[in-house]
């Protein structure tokens, strides 16, 4: 004998799942659309108490540095050097953080590893 369910509880997880799939793609058509809009938008920072400012795009792309000339001690590049460095990880982290923070609001805070 075979179990049968009711007529209301028919073929409703077949809704749900096509439901559930078209939720799915337009989260991810949303996550590309902030993704394409992140690459293009630039962010910039200064370190080193403005001696160095630097602009990258949300795509992780360095598009310039600007040098303080007072930074500049031919005797003494390591300072420079820091200050790069400290520039660079200054911005990646700023980009880092709007990423986050603009596909949190597509997602919900739902983790989804590898898409973003």
């Amino acid at each position: 004998m075979k179990a049968r369910l009711p007529a209301e509880y028919q073929n409703k997880g077949a809704a749900n799942m096509n439901q559930m799939i078209k939720q799915a793609q337009k989260m991810q058509d949303d996550i590309a659309a902030v993704q394409e809009k992140l690459d293009e938008t630039e962010f910039s920072v200064s370190a080193g108490g403005g001696m160095i400012e630097l602009v990258m795009t949300g795509g992780k792309v360095l598009k310039s540095v600007k040098l303080n000339p007072d930074c500049i001690d031919k005797d003494n590049p390591e300072d420079l050097e820091d200050i790069i460095i400290a520039g660079v990880n200054a911005m990646l982290q700023k980009v880092e953080e709007e990423s986050a923070k603009e596909m949190e609001k597509v997602t919900g805070g739902l983790s989804m590893p590898g898409l973003f």
